[in-house]
């Protein structure tokens, strides 16, 4: 397990996360699209029989979808407040009511976490990644894709504030301090590497420590599940695995990124049982995509954002105006693969269940194909 990257970087590349995704994650209602198909992934373990004897053996795009997975919350005892907890920014923060919470993050993770802690009630807004059932009603305030904006919040009149780096503007954040409102910043990083930890700094600052170990040791039990799965399906040989590249794609604005080691989606990559070059070529955190990174790459298979694939054109569109990528296996035979942009890299609550879907996939495409 790669180690996240250092704090100044992530900010960097959470930052930059932040810009390329406007309006890319969702459409205005928070819904999302799919490009290839809309068949919802089956469980990795009843598809054993589609899974391919050589990985290399499919063409043509597929995409990983998910079910709805309604929000199952723990139990534990009632918020302890007050409390005071140090945030990633080493900010000291003191929280006395949690009755009207905002959760807000550039992929949802944050909001859903406060949901499975049993304080959904108690969440009064949602930034325009929050797409499950139990928060659809809740008012948005994010604008432009996920821009704050300091209107819609202070009209919810909030108690407790909990984000990351990755929404800005962030003159929005400190707005909020200035009003006198309690903000927690959050580690942006999103990984395998911390699903505990950021349940726990989500648990600790909301009082209900308690809660967020049940929640932890629940995700990390899913997640170990579903990783058992996949590594007796995916080639034990690493060399034999799909060479795979995270391509974020925003066509309109003309952004094409590859996003490395320490993007998240380098661990996405190892766990749903692929082959990570981005490690191989060097690629550390979120570049633009050149020419020369795409023929060292060479890839075999191509991960994607659904709504960034659609903003391209498509498989067709985006290969026109990638040139180098159409020269690579992965282009050659169209081994594409999209998710949800609010799922792909979330790594929140739900993280077996996008890394199952993924699984299926790209190890048993006919399965959803």
């Amino acid at each position: 397990m790669r180690s996240p990257l250092p704090a100044a970087l992530a900010a960097v590349c959470a930052l930059l996360l932040t810009s390329v995704l406007t309006g890319c994650a969702a459409s205005a209602d928070g819904t999302a699209s799919s490009s290839a198909t809309t068949t919802v992934a089956p469980s990795l373990a009843d598809v054993r029989d589609d899974v391919l004897a050589d990985p290399r053996s499919w063409e043509g795009p597929t995409s990983a979808v998910t079910a709805p997975t309604p929000v199952d919350p723990v139990t534990g005892p009632q918020p302890q407040l007050p409390v005071t907890v140090e945030d990633a920014q080493g900010t000291e923060v003191t929280i006395t009511d949690t009755s009207r919470i905002l959760a807000l993050d550039v992929h949802g993770t944050l909001s859903r976490t406060v949901h499975e802690l049993g304080l959904g009630g108690q969440v009064v807004g949602r930034d325009i990644s929050t797409q499950f059932a139990e928060a659809a009603d809740l008012p948005l305030v994010t604008q432009n894709g996920h821009d704050l904006n300091a209107e819609a919040i202070l009209a919810l009149d909030p108690t407790v504030i909990l984000t990351d780096t990755s929404l800005g503007p962030w003159d929005v954040v400190l707005q909020m301090r200035d009003a006198g409102i309690p903000v927690v910043v959050t580690d942006s990083h999103r990984g395998l590497d911390n699903l505990s930890s950021l349940t726990m700094e989500v648990a600790d600052a909301l009082g209900v420590p308690e809660r967020g170990r049940t929640l932890a040791e629940r995700i990390e039990s899913e997640v170990a599940a579903v990783t058992e799965q996949i590594e007796a399906v995916a080639p034990a040989d690493p060399t034999q695995r799909l060479r795979t590249v995270f391509l974020y794609v925003r066509g309109q604005s003309g952004v094409y990124y590859l996003f490395g080691e320490g993007s998240g989606a380098d661990s996405l990559i190892d766990a749903v049982g692929l082959y990570d070059v981005a490690e191989e070529i060097g690629w550390d955190g979120m570049k633009p995509v050149t020419d020369e990174g795409i023929v060292a790459a060479q890839p075999e298979l191509v991960l994607m954002m659904t709504d960034g694939l659609e903003s391209a054109g498509g498989v067709d569109g985006l290969l026109e105006r990638l040139p180098a990528l159409a020269s690579t296996p992965a282009g050659q035979q169209r081994r594409f693969v999209d998710m949800a942009d609010a799922e792909i890299l979330g790594f929140g609550p739900t993280t077996a269940t996008t890394l199952n879907a993924l699984a299926v996939a790209v190890h048993a495409p006919g399965a959803v194909s």
